[in-house]
């Protein structure tokens, strides 16, 4: 850990006996750091899994990396990516080359996030309202999407075997260690990650990944509209939401992207 988080603040969640709400009470931790602190010292904050990494399209935004990019953006509001994110996936029948130094470019196929991914993971400071619901939601009733430069990608299917299978088997561990009679029903932790989750063999998820419809291009456009479009309360909780459709979809990314993590 120590290694993987250089340069990084790690703050330790206190020993004790494992908790099945593990991860409610790991979003409200995050949430709460950055309401009540991190908005006070940094004009930006990114709240994300350790999996997630926001991305500029360097050549859209003239070369600028992430820092410059959000350097001379307005604050007290919210930046969303297209649909919440790109997915890295594994098409083991294409993309024989190991990752080794980087992902991009031996991985060169994304799929539009699930739903469940979507959420305002750049947070800027000034402003009052924050994103809860584990990052899905927001108070904010106005949605900023930034054109032609932001990306979210998500790299829980990005390498297969050895990567993804070793996180399935730790989050296995984990779901035992916590216990409880339902299993996996009465653990937050990822529901989705757990083996009687997935729903079948591992290798069979990669191999679906080339079933999804290849799309020409890399347009954002129409689904970054289609947040707008359905932008709205969420009912009557003091949340803001779009619609999150599961679309079937995927694309090459183009080869400016290769190398960029």
């Amino acid at each position: 850990m120590a290694e993987l988080a250089q340069g990084c603040n790690i703050i330790g969640i206190p020993p004790g006996d494992p908790h099945k709400n593990f991860d409610m009470k790991r979003w409200r931790l995050l949430n709460n750091l950055v309401e009540g602190g991190l908005r006070c010292y940094y004009d930006h904050v990114i709240v994300g899994d350790v999996d997630e990494l926001v991305v500029v399209d360097p050549p859209a935004q003239g070369g600028q990396n992430l820092l410059e990019f959000l350097s001379g953006k307005p604050l007290r509001r919210a930046l969303t990516p297209p649909l919440g994110g790109l997915e890295v996936v594994h098409r083991i029948d294409k993309e024989p080359e190991a990752v080794t130094d980087r992902i991009l470019g031996p991985r060169r196929h994304v799929r539009l996030a699930p739903p469940h991914y979507s959420k305002p993971c750049v947070i800027s400071a000034g402003g009052t309202k924050i994103a809860r619901g584990g990052g899905h939601f927001t108070k904010l009733d106005k949605l900023h999407t930034p054109p032609d430069a932001l990306y979210l990608f998500h790299l829980k299917f990005c390498d297969f075997p050895p990567e993804y299978v070793s996180a399935m088997n730790r989050r296995n561990a984990v779901t035992q260690e916590i216990g409880g009679a339902g299993g996996v029903k009465d653990t937050a932790i990822g529901r989705h990650w757990f083996a009687e989750a997935r729903g079948g063999e591992d290798r069979a998820t990669f191999e679906a990944f080339a079933d999804l419809p290849m799309h020409e291009g890399f347009d954002m456009k129409p689904y970054r509209q289609a947040m707008h479009d359905s932008w709205k309360a969420r009912g009557t909780t003091g949340f803001w939401e779009f619609d999150r459709p599961d679309i079937s979809a995927q694309f090459e990314l183009p080869e400016r992207f290769f190398g960029v993590f």
